[in-house]
């Protein structure tokens, strides 16, 4: 059914489409029929960080930036949804078009620049959820903050969020703000995880609640690259890692007609690449909880991710063009090892 629908959605323009379908998701969500059609989640309960995920199968940040359709997207049978990618105030994000779709490469380019509505529409929202999984939020800065600002911009986030997020993700990857990814590196990352690691750890102390922290990284990082972020992520006491976000590499689209629009490329093509990360991670810091992202379209994929050294998954660019019965399949290929 979801093919048949794919088809038509698929003639409309990408940002449209996607639009449309979560509209139409939230409408069904409200009539019962979402948990008809794809039926209960799968139990299959992990605990990492303190947080009891009902399932190992989550959901990217990017597709419910403002949460705004999250009550419709966690009855797909998501043990955990990650909203955002949230910043301090709402914002429209880079101009139009800026959704591209690559179907001979299963693979999706984006430069939305992290349109949202803000952070205090998100928390209100998330507030108000009745999906019972872990939620988490994603956070990164304005477009107008400058860069040697962005901690500012963390820090109002983190404010705001802690108290309705089950975990917090610091995104210092996402190639579609200008600067965003020189924070990964070095000096910069350490001058930005070290105060976000104190003041959660205050929000902490006076909540009577740790909320985990953790960071999501790219996939265009050598492995020199990798190791420095993990030394940065132990010595500030980081709870986890959320590998990878999108790439700026375009080896495995070329000859595409939108192989050379800017943004970032998700999909089949960042596989291997993100599975690599992980790999590294997984050396890097053998018991650190990594959450495995990039190009996972079957449940082998899934199951690959694990292989790699992820301990839970998430879903994107596959769920949009394999369809929401992938949230299943995965959820019961990873339960039964």
């Amino acid at each position: 059914m979801y093919q048949f629908a794919r088809s038509l959605l698929f003639r409309l323009d990408p940002e449209t489409s996607h639009g449309l379908t979560l509209r139409a998701l939230d409408s069904l969500h409200r009539a019962g029929g979402v948990e008809r059609l794809f039926g209960p989640a799968v139990s299959d309960p992990v605990t990492l960080m303190g947080l009891r995920f009902p399932n190992k199968v989550g959901l990217a940040a990017g597709l419910d930036k403002s949460a705004d359709h999250l009550d419709a997207l966690g009855a797909l049978g998501f043990g955990f949804v990650e909203v955002g990618t949230v910043t301090p105030k709402a914002q429209p994000g880079n101009d139009k078009p800026r959704l591209f779709r690559l179907l001979k490469h299963g693979a999706i380019i984006n430069r939305f620049g992290f349109n949202n509505q803000g952070v205090a529409h998100l928390v209100a929202r998330v507030r108000a959820r009745h999906y019972a999984g872990i939620v988490g939020v994603n956070i990164g800065k304005n477009l107008t903050t400058p860069v040697e600002k962005a901690l500012d911009d963390y820090l109002v986030c983190l404010d705001a969020v802690h108290g309705v997020a089950d975990y917090v993700a610091v995104n210092v990857s996402s190639p579609n703000t200008p600067g965003l990814r020189t924070l990964q590196f070095g000096e910069q990352l350490d001058a930005l995880l070290g105060p976000i690691r104190e003041r959660a750890n205050l929000l902490d102390a006076e909540s009577g609640r740790r909320v985990p922290l953790l960071i999501k990284i790219a996939p265009d990082m050598t492995r020199e690259e990798i190791t420095l972020v993990a030394q940065n992520i132990t010595k500030n006491g980081f709870d986890g890692v959320i590998a990878t976000n999108t790439t700026v590499a375009r080896d495995a689209v070329t000859g595409h007609a939108h192989a050379d629009e800017v943004g970032g490329l998700s999909g089949r093509p960042v596989f291997e690449p993100s599975n690599e990360v992980i790999r590294a991670l997984r050396e890097a810091l053998p018991t650190l909880p990594i959450i495995g992202v990039g190009g996972i379209d079957s449940p082998a994929k899934a199951k690959a991710k694990l292989e790699a050294g992820a301990d839970v998954i998430q879903l994107y660019s596959g769920l949009i063009y394999e369809g929401p019965a992938l949230v299943g399949r995965c959820a019961k290929a990873l339960a039964q090892g």
